[in-house]
């Protein structure tokens, strides 16, 4: 790259446009919001062309001290990277979307966006603690803007209760960042991600960053704040809390959870099993039952980011491979399901199932889309989500066969409240009259949707373009956990406990003439 600081390119392009966005009517807006979300695209790209995956961990590091000691650090691995890019790939598609539907206070929204894509950005790249967490904090401010003035009619409770939850959960992880600090005299992450606290210390350390992430997954019981937020903001706003905002947790267990406190993540593996099988059933159950799509579509993110936490806490590879692709997939579907509900409401204002139905009749590109969308969510081969899941379950699987039948489970339940949902959509008799007389997708519907398919299509048919940037990351991390992984039900079985035989792995030992025999 020639040294160009392309991470804080990214960074100000979004900040400066959303500037100018307060400035000019609402045409200008538009456009000025669309170009700066596709300049930042074409960063991305650039960025992900010009990664070196054999290369260093960390890479396009920027560093520049700004005042009281305080570091201004950017840098990547893999595993952001791919975050990253998700994050510009969905901007301008929820530009779009908000082009006819939001028609108030145009300039203030777009600005609120693109603010929203630099924190988004910023938490990804961010390797200083503090900066990192201002990141963190601050992309609470513009998602609350875009619920409480641009969403439904509860949308001020839905934004209150959306603020509080997020924000009271990141107290303890500033004070445990606090004590981190003074512990180890550094903010570097990278430092810290290979600093071994006291396993005592390590306990509290983890509790306090848990109640951060598990409210931002969100794992239940502290994921109730999310149905209202996605039933109340509008459609970009869906698509975007979604498809980047809760995989922040997932990021947070990734860089902070596991490899600061290994010890402390083997502690309450259990724990994170135990909440992560009752989401699993108990979210799925609640979308088979429910009237507004939105709330239908909400339950399913809680169910398929508790595929997330199973898998990053089995403690190996195919685990950890494939939490990562059960958000990247769940970014871009759960994404486009919410762009699809968005479709139908912008014609008919409402989102009750039973309002609709024959819309394949009437509607048959938008049907299909659906269906692509519906089977990439139920977890369809050749689709995205179901390699991050068969990863995620064959890793777990390796800990516990229980575990594992209780999240497969749910993924029976989710094939059966997703088909539901297209049947009574889709098919059936057209009962209402102003659903049947409504158009097929537009231009404009095309552009939002016809990318994102082709994302889920590629990212099911040739998964291993986004495993090979993580792939090493994700055995440094394995690496870092495997000395205090849990031991699985197979291991106790077996009376072979996981740790020894990773201890051996790690240290083989070498006894001379006798190697071979050993």
């Amino acid at each position: 790259m020639g040294g160009f600081p392309i991470l804080t390119a990214m960074l100000a392009v979004p900040l400066i446009a959303a500037i100018a966005c307060f400035f000019v009517e609402a045409k200008p807006a538009r456009v000025i919001a669309l170009a700066a979300t596709l300049a930042n695209l074409a960063l991305g790209v650039l960025l992900w062309a010009n990664y070196d995956i054999g290369g260093a961990q960390w890479q396009f590091q920027e560093e520049a001290n700004l005042f009281a000691g305080f570091q201004y650090k950017l840098g990547i691995d893999g595993i952001a990277l791919l975050l990253i890019i998700l994050s510009v790939f969905l901007m301008p598609i929820c530009i779009l979307a908000s082009w006819e539907s939001i028609q108030k206070r145009v300039g203030e929204f777009m600005a609120a966006f693109l603010v929203m894509e630099t924190l988004m950005i910023g938490v990804f790249a961010a390797q200083d603690l503090f900066l990192f967490y201002i990141f963190f904090e601050a992309g609470l401010i513009p998602m609350y803007l875009i619920i409480g003035i641009w969403g439904g009619a509860d949308r001020i409770y839905a934004s209150y209760k959306f603020f509080l939850y997020t924000l009271l959960g990141s107290v303890l992880m500033l004070i445990a960042m606090l004590w981190m600090v003074n512990q180890a005299g550094t903010t570097d992450i990278p430092t810290l991600m290979q600093y071994d606290f006291a396993p005592g210390a390590q306990t509290w350390l983890w509790l306090a960053f848990f109640a951060s992430f598990a409210v931002k997954m969100p794992m239940w019981p502290v994921h109730t704040w999310l149905p209202d937020a996605h039933v109340q903001a509008p459609t970009a706003g869906s698509v975007i809390l979604a498809g980047v905002l809760l995989k922040m947790g997932g990021y947070g267990f990734i860089r902070f959870s596991l490899p600061m406190f290994p010890e402390a993540s083997a502690q309450f593996a259990w724990l994170v099993f135990a909440l992560s099988m009752i989401a699993v059933v108990l979210t799925s159950l609640i979308a088979l039952v429910q009237e507004d799509m939105k709330k239908l579509i909400a339950y399913s993110s809680v169910a398929h980011m508790a595929i997330v936490t199973v898998g990053l806490f089995a403690f190996n590879v195919q685990g950890l491979e494939g939490a990562m692709m059960v958000m990247l997939g769940h970014g871009l579907v759960s994404g486009a399901l919410f762009l699809c509900v968005g479709v139908i409401y912008d014609r008919l204002h409402t989102r009750e199932i039973d309002r609709y139905g024959g819309l394949s009749i009437n509607m048959p590109k938008y049907a299909l889309f659906f269906m692509l969308f519906t089977m990439a969510s139920i977890g369809l081969p050749g689709t995205s989500n179901f390699v991050g899941e068969f990863l995620a379950l064959a890793g777990i699987y390796q800990v516990s066969s229980w575990v594992t039948l209780v999240c497969t489970t749910g993924i029976i339940l989710g094939a059966a409240y997703m088909l539901y949902l297209y049947w009574r959509v889709a098919f059936g008799i057209q009962k209402n009259e102003d659903a049947a007389a409504m158009s097929d997708l537009n231009v404009r519907e095309w552009a939002i949707l016809a990318p994102i398919a082709a994302a889920v299509l590629w990212m099911g048919v040739y998964p291993e373009s986004f495993l090979a940037p993580m792939r090493k990351d994700i055995a440094a991390l394995e690496a870092r956990v495997a000395r205090a992984a849990p031991e699985g039900d197979a291991q106790l079985a077996a009376g072979e406990p996981r740790r020894q035989a990773a201890n051996a792995v790690a240290a083989p030992e070498h006894h001379g003439e006798d190697e071979g025999d050993h």
